[in-house]
């Protein structure tokens, strides 16, 4: 076990290099499994999560290869779908295994998922989109195990958006016999990705980045190769670094285009902000003002995202309402952040977050990847030291954390715990 030791109060100052979006990758990393064949997959993460999905591809029978920021994926020898608990459980996205591996195989059997816990995520979806497909779902011993001679097209229509169980429906759909229409699909820039590497393998698929995407099945996907788009959920954590300790922090090889709601509420907060194609450029006021956030699906603000917002506005001058549409019981962070000495209140799942004008370090717990973010973002404004615990979460989804930190002038250390 590791911790983070942070020595608050630097400004951040400088240039920081983007990597690969996680949620990005994982996905295309289960597309592999739909053709036989090798894939090499360009700008890959190195992450937690990128490690465990290697792990789940290998037991399928996948050979997977990493140099550097490179990953070959061989597939020609999968003939084991199965994913175990011991992995699936550690990593929700795992669960996006079931469509590929039914639509190559016409059987998979995948643990029920696990991954952060911040409320209730079923994957209910998910699998009452597969069976409208036609497969037959049964449930043994904490796995889902399903079969069909062939996937057929058919309408669906999710009536909550989800990420996940839009992918794993396009992805099984790509191989079902006719067309397959998915309504209400999500339209996050990873599903986009993920249908352009579908595309690329041979895939008829249309409307993705909409309301409504729409699969004409085929036979047989080839293996093909992609460069993984850049992490905006990274971009947006160290403009929010910068913007907390009233830097000046400019974030390298990133898609502006997919941060606008992050980028209109940061100027609502204060900032200044310059665009190119590929840098965001963010110079933060003295103080910052308060601004009200509604978490909400794409192209709204990312949840992924409210945690860091909360902590940012905890040094703002008067009072901001923050509201998660997507996943409401999302405020494991506040008890923590208040240990900062923030001032949050939670009420009927709705944070009112009062400005205080410092925060002081303490002894923090991450209890999942961007909680854990957001502490760090906190910790690097605070007077005097702070120590983040249980840091595994953030090494889940971020890459080198630590070392592009104190690239931008902060001082962070990791550190073993005190029982190691």
């Amino acid at each position: 076990m590791e911790k983070f030791i942070i020595e608050g109060g630097n400004r951040l100052s400088g240039r920081v290099k983007i990597s690969g979006a996680k949620n990005a990758a994982l996905p295309i990393m289960a597309a592999t499994l739909l053709g036989a064949g090798t894939s090499r997959l360009e700008n890959m993460p190195d992450l937690r999560d990128i490690t465990t999905m290697a792990n789940i591809l290998r037991i399928i029978g996948a050979k997977v290869y990493r140099q550097q920021h490179t990953l070959t994926i061989d597939t020609d020898s999968c003939d084991h779908p199965v994913a175990p608990y011991e992995l699936v459980s550690t990593m929700r996205a795992s669960f996006c295994v079931l469509g590929p591996l039914l639509g190559r195989f016409g059987r998979a059997r995948v643990s029920l998922p696990g991954g952060c816990v911040i409320g209730l995520r079923p994957v209910d979806r998910h699998i009452k989109g597969i069976k409208a497909l036609g497969a037959q779902i049964d449930m043994d011993q904490g796995y889902v195990v399903a079969t069909a001679s062939r996937l057929r097209g058919a309408k669906i229509n999710f009536d909550i958006k989800t990420v996940t169980g839009t992918e794993n429906v396009m992805m099984a759909a790509t191989t079902a016999q006719g067309t397959t229409v998915i309504e209400n699909a999500a339209k996050e820039p990873e599903v986009v990705a993920l249908a352009h590497f579908l595309r690329k393998m041979g895939a008829h698929i249309e409307g993705a980045g909409t309301d409504k995407i729409e699969i004409e099945g085929i036979d047989v996907l080839c293996p093909a190769d992609a460069t993984i788009i850049p992490d905006r959920i990274e971009t947006a954590t160290f403009l929010i670094a910068g913007m907390i300790t009233r830097g000046k922090v400019t974030t390298e090889g990133c898609s502006p285009s997919h941060l606008s709601a992050v980028l209109e509420k940061l100027q609502e907060c204060g900032a200044k902000i310059h665009l190119t194609d590929q840098t965001i450029e963010l110079d933060a006021p003295e103080r910052i003002e308060a601004a009200d956030l509604v978490a909400a699906p794409y192209p709204g603000y990312p949840t992924d995202l409210q945690p860091l917002h909360t902590a940012l506005v905890s040094l703002a001058s008067g009072s901001s309402v923050i509201t998660d549409t997507v996943h409401p019981d999302r405020f494991t962070h506040v008890p923590e952040l208040r240990r900062l000495g923030a001032e949050i209140a939670l009420e009927d799942r709705v944070a009112v977050v009062k400005g205080v004008k410092s925060l002081k370090g303490a002894p923090v717990m991450a209890s999942d990847i961007r909680a854990g973010a957001a502490l760090v973002a906190a910790a690097l404004a605070a007077q005097g030291e702070t120590s983040v615990s249980r840091i595994y979460h953030i090494d889940r989804g971020y890459e080198k954390l630590e070392e592009k930190l104190s690239a931008l002038g902060a001082q962070i250390r990791r550190a073993k715990t005190d029982n190691q």
